[in-house]
């Protein structure tokens, strides 16, 4: 799996960082979809510690088994394709959009007279 590839399927990485700081993609990634399900549940999708799998969660950082739901070859897109669907359906189908949480970085204040 590819950046272009899981962008395309509608995931956007969890925190955006520059091209300097960000850690080399075949080590550690993570990104969250574009839409909730429609029970408020999100989907993410993380590749951790450089292992050759990726696993599918309804948490930003899963910790324990219970909490991954699926666990992919990182090649497996069709599996990827088919955990997707499998993760609405079980949480009643896609909801709306989430919000672009991005910050738009460092302001000063300013007072109007």
């Amino acid at each position: 799996m590819t950046d272009t590839y899981l962008r395309s399927l509608g995931f956007a990485p969890v925190q955006p960082e520059t091209r300097a700081s960000r850690a080399a993609f075949n080590k550690t990634w993570r990104y969250r979809f574009d839409h909730e399900a429609r029970d408020g549940a999100q989907l993410y999708i993380e590749h951790p510690l450089g292992i050759p799998s990726c696993r599918l969660s309804a948490l930003a950082a899963p910790l324990a088994t219970q909490d991954v739901f699926a666990t992919l070859d990182l090649h497996d897109r069709a599996g990827l394709e088919a955990a997707i669907g499998a993760f609405y359906s079980a949480h009643g189908g896609m909801g709306a959009a989430v919000p672009n949480t991005v910050s738009q970085g460092f302001r000063p204040f300013r007072r109007e007279l």
